[in-house]
């Protein structure tokens, strides 16, 4: 196989890799959507135990979306992909192979629902589950969860 074939093949091969999420760039919001069948997604509000994660409890109704996101951008690898008035998405992108999660928080009430899923593969080897866990540690150290 010639070098310029090797090398297109390479670049196709990592863009997959990364996940585009869709065609346009967009991603859509799954936040109040359970996990699909594949072990690379938690959420607090799928009922299935594998899938499942607590619930997070906000303190108070003055915990803002903002407040959050600034408290999440502090994990290694986040960045912010969308905020609105009561929902973000953030990014995670690991730091050797460039994989993206996705991060859903959405102010449902007293609750704060959390959605993690990798864009693409079939199992994550437990990582979002050990990062929203990191993120439920996050918020209860800011005395924004219980």
């Amino acid at each position: 196989m010639n070098k310029s074939l090797i090398a297109l093949l390479s670049g196709a091969a990592l863009l997959v890799m990364q996940g585009c999420a869709q065609g346009d760039g967009t991603v859509n919001d799954k936040s109040r959507t359970p996990c699909g069948d594949k072990p690379n997604c938690v959420s607090s509000i799928d009922p299935r135990e594998e899938y499942a994660v607590a619930p997070f409890v906000l303190v108070s109704d003055e915990v803002s979306m903002p407040r959050l996101v600034d408290a999440v951008l502090t994990l290694p690898g986040a960045r912010v992909g969308t905020q609105e008035p009561g929902y973000a998405r953030i990014e995670f992108v690991s730091s050797i192979m460039r994989f993206v999660d996705d991060v859903e928080l959405r102010i449902d009430g007293e609750n704060l629902i959390v959605r993690s899923e990798s864009r693409v593969g079939y199992s994550d080897f437990g990582v979002n589950r050990k990062r929203v866990e990191a993120l439920r540690t996050l918020l209860q150290e800011k005395g924004f969860i219980q």
